[in-house]
């Protein structure tokens, strides 16, 4: 199993109370994709649901909530965002994983706007590059562009967070703490979350000072479970430090290293291990207002399978709770 989930108290934030008498409602549970190549080969959808906009409203019919990675790799159109927007139901949450550039990351200059590829001489789009490298108004562009795309999702209730997932070479510090804040404040109106994978940010002598600062601004905090002993390793701390709380599930493949997605999420967890977590996470639901639940062990469909017996599992702890007489449905029916 993997190493226990630890659970975080933040500094006190005023948030409104939650009704008792309606535990659970606000867990919503999905996975990290629903368009991967091994999730299309694996079976999980019919074989009359064969087109983009089939396989969509398939999987909302199916979960309330879904992150969108590739958005990480490549910005969407606006036109491809109108289309989740219509493909899927009143209430159905999207979060959305920031453009590589915009988080530190490295990201092919091929990825980039045609036009502003033209400005760095590199058309074809042939390299890699960071934001450090090129000139800031351009980067300001790229910002104001990827999250103008965004506008439909939230405009329609349908956007839920953008994802900033900072690089294993983002430590903790003033400097990047400003950075953190300057990120979350371009995002806005829309709401961002944070990921961390440099564990300088929630090793013990840093945890309470990391998760004050998130309490302090109202960022939410993505907690994780991923494999540990790794520069990039963040320990399984679940922590509210917003109205909102997401909890990322990557798995513990032995290839966590991997280039290759496919083996670096190559993880099904067990029946024992999602026991484990539904009662945490449970429990954990007490503290926000509202708690997005991710499977990322994006290969096949071990993230659907894992994700759909997660939410069968927290709505049976919900109903042991409530009785039998006032069962609410399971966190991922519709």
């Amino acid at each position: 199993m993997a190493a226990s989930a630890q659970t975080a108290r933040p500094a006190p934030t005023a948030r409104p109370a939650r009704s008792p008498s309606a535990p659970g409602t606000g867990v919503l549970v999905g996975t990290a994709s629903w368009t991967d190549r091994s999730l299309l080969d694996s079976g999980w959808y019919p074989d009359d649901v064969s087109t983009p906009a089939g396989r969509l409203a398939y999987y909302a019919s199916r979960f309330p909530l879904v992150e969108v990675d590739a958005t990480y790799y490549h910005p969407p159109s606006r036109r491809t965002v109108e289309s989740w927007r219509d493909r899927t139901p009143a209430g159905f949450v999207f979060n959305i994983k920031a453009f590589s550039l915009l988080t530190g990351h490295p990201t092919r200059v091929a990825s980039l706007y045609k036009d502003l590829r033209e400005t760095l001489g590199d058309p074809g789009g042939t390299g890699n590059v960071y934001a450090r490298d090129l000139d800031p108004e351009i980067v300001e562009e790229v910002w104001r562009r990827f999250l103008d795309t965004l506008a439909p999702l939230h405009e329609a209730g349908k956007l839920g967070a953008v994802l900033l997932q900072f690089p294993p070479w983002f430590p903790a510090g003033e400097r990047n703490r400003r950075h953190v804040l300057e990120c979350v404040r371009r995002c806005a109106p829309f709401r961002a979350c944070v990921e961390f994978r440099n564990r300088t940010w929630m090793e013990e002598d840093g945890r309470e000072r990391t998760l004050d600062f998130l309490a302090s601004h109202d960022i939410p905090y993505v907690s994780v479970d991923m494999p540990q002993g790794h520069p990039s390793s963040i320990p399984p701390v679940l922590a509210a430090t917003a109205d909102l709380a997401v909890v990322r599930f990557h798995g513990h493949s032995e290839k966590w290293t991997s280039k290759k997605i496919e083996e670096r999420f190559a993880y099904l967890y067990s029946e024992a291990e999602l026991e484990h977590w539904a009662g945490r996470l449970r429990a954990f639901s007490r503290e926000a207002e509202t708690v997005h639940v991710l499977m990322n062990n994006c290969c096949r469909d071990n993230a659907q399978r894992n994700a759909a017996r997660m939410a069968e599992l927290l709505g049976d702890l919900a109903a042991e709770e409530t009785g039998p007489n006032d069962r609410p449905r399971p966190a991922a029916s519709r």
